[in-house]
């Protein structure tokens, strides 16, 4: 199979290294030259510590190139350029070509779902998305690992587990696109939330108090977005919310723990600026929404307020008891 990645940050270089195991042509697209040039003169990516890239990816800043003749696209790049990325590869995207979104978000001005977004700017209906407790890190360890594969096509399916499923990787499929891209966003931002606790010293009971009400509201959420509540207990649901809520190695759970632990407003802005931390753009996506809808989600607000230093963080403790 010929495989076209946008997106050359640690997931989209992970999933190459899959498809690259399972003998597929990869070619990966950058929109910094920059960028290219670091991975192929040293092969390495800074994002992805000391992992040497296969020889074999190959990696290009010609959106064309990468879009092109190819048996799978995969979206990789950050929620908040999808939309751009997207609208400049349907000048080159065949309408039969099966595409599988592995950003993760909602995006910030419509409050629409990736894959809305992807329809809105494209006539391509072959689509999928993926999601999972599947850290970039971890992927390039090659152990077993998890994801959600939401599609309501049988073609999609069968080319996405042909790329990247083998004696490591699994997926359970799912029609439920709205609740796997519900758990997907969403997790994120109670990753945040989880690492404030962690940094406010709080115990593994009050953790997994705060755990179990955050899933409970996810699961409403689906369900009131028109979602399945059971995609709550999926890769993408309770798999994916247990390794970002509870791991150091989470970026969300990082800059979280930052707030909870009393960090300067320098040392937050310096990690923002270093860092992609995908859930301060959806939380703020999310917190619109839930408006928008008349959705009730309070610890969203909460969250919200707290970020933004309307709320004091304690009062996440307050209100995990009065819920």
């Amino acid at each position: 199979m010929n495989v076209g990645i946008l997106g050359c940050g640690a997931y989209g270089i992970a999933l190459a290294s899959i498809a690259n195991r399972n003998n597929h042509r990869v070619t990966l697209w950058s929109y910094s030259e920059d960028e290219k040039k670091i991975i192929t003169s040293t092969l390495k990516s800074p994002k992805l510590n000391n992992y040497i890239i296969p020889k074999e990816l190959k990696f290009t800043t010609d959106l064309s190139e990468t879009v092109k003749n190819k048996d799978l696209i995969i979206i990789a790049v950050p929620a908040f350029s999808f939309e751009e990325t997207v609208k400049k590869m349907s000048l080159y995207l065949d309408v039969k070509t099966p595409v599988l979104i592995a950003t993760k978000g909602i995006q910030q001005d419509t409050c629409l779902f990736l894959h809305d977004v992807f329809k809105k700017n494209s006539k391509n209906k072959k689509i999928a998305v993926i999601s999972g407790p599947t850290f970039a890190n971890d992927i390039i360890k090659e152990v077993p690992i998890g994801f959600s594969l939401a599609t309501k096509s049988n073609k999609v399916e069968k080319i996405v587990r042909k790329c990247f499923e083998n004696n490591k990787t699994k997926f359970r499929r799912t029609r439920d696109i709205v609740g796997v891209e519900i758990c997907s966003s969403v997790k994120n931002v109670i990753a945040i939330a989880s690492g404030i606790l962690e940094g406010m010293g709080v115990t593994d009971s009050t953790r997994a108090l705060f755990l179990t009400e955050s899933l409970n509201d996810i699961k409403e959420l689906i369900h009131e977005l028109g979602g399945r509540k059971k995609t709550i207990l999926s890769f993408a649901g309770f798999g994916d919310i247990l390794m970002t809520c509870t791991s150091k190695t989470s970026r969300n759970f990082s800059f979280g723990y930052l707030i909870g632990n009393g960090a300067s407003q320098e040392e937050i802005d310096n990690y923002l600026q270093s860092t992609t931390v995908e859930g301060m753009y959806t939380l703020m996506s999310i917190h619109k929404l839930v408006r928008s809808k008349k959705v009730k989600m309070p610890i969203i607000n909460l969250i919200h307020n707290v970020i933004i230093g309307k709320r004091d963080k304690e009062e996440i403790l307050k209100f995990l008891i009065k819920k």
